[in-house]
C-alpha cells in the first residue's frame, strides 16, 4: 500500500508547507474538495441560484456515499451543521419523562455533556462515570445505569487522550438496560471503519471537519429508522416535508426519513466539499486508513519516546489504540512547545495539559522526523 499513501499524500495540498499532526482539531481540506468549492464558488457567483438543483444533487449523493460507509440507509442520514446540532437533536427530541436518567463519561467533550445536562430542567440527571486516562470500567459504567436510564452516550474516540471505546459492549450494555445507545463518532469517522448494524448504534453523529478532511458546518446524523418517530422533530422547516418543493401547499407531512431533520436550507458549498473528500477516503477504504494511521501512531510513539517524551495515551491493548496520541516533552510548557513548532511548520496540539498529535493516513516518516527535530529544538537559545 505504500505507493497508495504516496497518493493519498499527492491528494492533499497541506504537505507542500506543513506536517500536520491536527485532525483531531480542524484537518485540512483535500484537493478534490477544494477544486469542488473552488468550481461551486465560481458558479455561485457567475450564475446565482441557477446551478442551486446540481447542487442540490450533490447533496443527495454525500447522504448516499456516507450510508455506504456506515452500512446504514439513505433514508438514516440527515444532514447537519455540527455534532453538536446531531446531538441536540436527539437530546432534545426524546420523550423524556422526569426521573430518567442518562450515562456518560467524565471526560467527554463539552459538546456531548451540556445537550444533556440542559435537561436537567427537565427532570433528567446526567450521570458521569469517571474513566482512568480514558479507558472505562464497564463495571462502573454498568452499575450507573438503572432502571430509568434512557440512553447511553459515549465518544468513539476519547479527544484528549486517544482511548478507543468497545462501542459494540457500550451498545449491548445500553439495549441490555433497556436504554439507546447514542455515539459521538467525530473523532473515528473518516479514519476507522463503522457498521451501525452490527455495532448496534441508535445514533450517531459527526461534523465533517476532522477526520472527514471536509470543511466545517458540514456534517452527518445517523437516525436508525425504527427511532424516526420515537424523536419530535426540532427546526422543522420547509425541506422537513415530503412536498418541501410546493411552497404554497402547507400540509406539516414529515418526510419518511432523517430528512426531516433537515428543517432549512443546508450548506451546500460544505457539503459539497464533504462529498469529494468521502469520495476519496472511500477510494482508500476505511479499513486500509485505519491500519495505516495505527501504523503512523505506533512509530510516532517509538520515535517520540526514544527523543525523551512521555507518551501518556495508553497504547497497551491494540484495539483501543486510535490516531491520537498524547504526550509530555519534559521541561517544557505545552503551548510554548506547541507555538514553537508552528514556527517550523509542523502542527501539533495541546489538550488536557498535554501535547497532542493526530496524524492522518497520509502522514509519513518525514513528517515525524520532522516532529521530533521541531521538539529537540524547543529548549534551544
Amino acid at each position: 500500500m505504500a505507493d497508495a499513501w504516496a497518493d493519498f499524500r499527492e491528494q492533499m495540498p497541506v504537505t507542500r508547507r506543513w506536517a500536520y499532526f491536527n485532525h483531531a482539531a480542524v484537518a485540512p481540506l483535500t484537493g478534490p474538495a477544494a477544486e469542488a468549492i473552488a468550481a461551486w464558488l465560481k458558479s455561485a457567483v457567475e450564475q446565482g441560484g441557477n446551478d442551486w438543483l446540481a447542487w442540490n444533487q450533490q447533496l443527495a449523493k454525500v447522504r448516499e456515499l456516507a450510508a455506504g460507509l456506515v452500512n446504514a440507509g439513505r433514508d438514516e442520514i440527515a444532514l447537519v451543521h455540527s455534532t453538536t446540532e446531531g446531538i441536540s437533536l436527539v437530546a432534545e427530541g426524546l420523550p423524556w419523562r422526569e426521573g430518567e436518567n442518562v450515562v456518560t463519561l467524565a471526560d467527554e467533550f463539552p459538546s456531548n455533556l451540556y445537550p444533556w445536562m440542559n435537561l436537567a430542567s427537565r427532570g433528567v440527571e446526567t450521570r458521569r462515570v469517571p474513566t482512568d486516562r480514558g479507558r472505562v470500567d464497564f463495571e462502573a459504567f454498568e452499575a450507573a445505569c438503572d432502571g430509568k436510564t434512557r440512553i447511553i452516550s459515549m465518544s468513539w474516540i476519547g479527544y484528549a487522550l486517544g482511548w478507543r471505546h468497545d462501542i459494540a459492549r457500550a451498545a449491548e450494555l445500553a439495549h441490555r438496560h433497556g436504554a439507546l445507545f447514542f455515539l459521538d463518532a467525530i473523532q473515528g469517522l473518516g479514519a476507522f471503519p463503522l457498521d451501525v448494524q452490527a455495532a448496534g448504534i441508535d445514533f450517531f453523529a459527526a461534523d465533517g471537519h476532522k477526520w472527514m478532511l471536509g470543511p466545517e458546518g458540514a456534517g452527518l446524523l445517523y437516525v436508525r429508522r425504527e427511532h424516526l418517530d420515537r424523536l419530535r422533530p426540532l427546526g422543522v422547516g420547509w425541506n422537513s416535508v415530503v412536498h418541501s418543493n410546493q411552497y404554497d401547499r402547507i400540509e406539516l407531512k414529515l418526510k419518511p426519513s432523517a430528512e426531516r431533520y433537515e428543517g432549512g436550507s443546508p450548506n451546500s458549498v460544505g457539503f459539497i466539499g464533504l462529498h469529494h473528500s468521502l469520495g476519496l477516503l472511500a477510494r482508500y477504504g476505511l479499513a486500509a486508513i485505519g491500519e495505516r494511521i495505527l501504523e503512523v501512531t505506533d512509530l510516532a510513539c517509538e520515535k517520540l519516546a526514544r527523543a525523551g517524551a512521555e507518551i501518556v495515551t495508553r497504547r497497551d491493548e491494540p484495539d483501543r489504540r486510535s490516531g491520537i496520541v498524547a504526550f509530555d516533552w519534559p521541561g517544557h510548557d505545552p503551548q510554548a512547545v506547541r507555538r514553537h513548532c508552528l514556527t517550523l511548520d509542523v502542527v501539533l496540539g495541546c489538550r488536557a495539559g498535554h501535547l497532542r498529535i493526530s496524524p492522518h493516513a497520509y502522514c509519513n516518516e518525514q513528517d515525524l522526523d520532522r516532529l521530533v527535530d521541531a521538539l529537540r529544538s524547543s529548549g534551544e537559545g
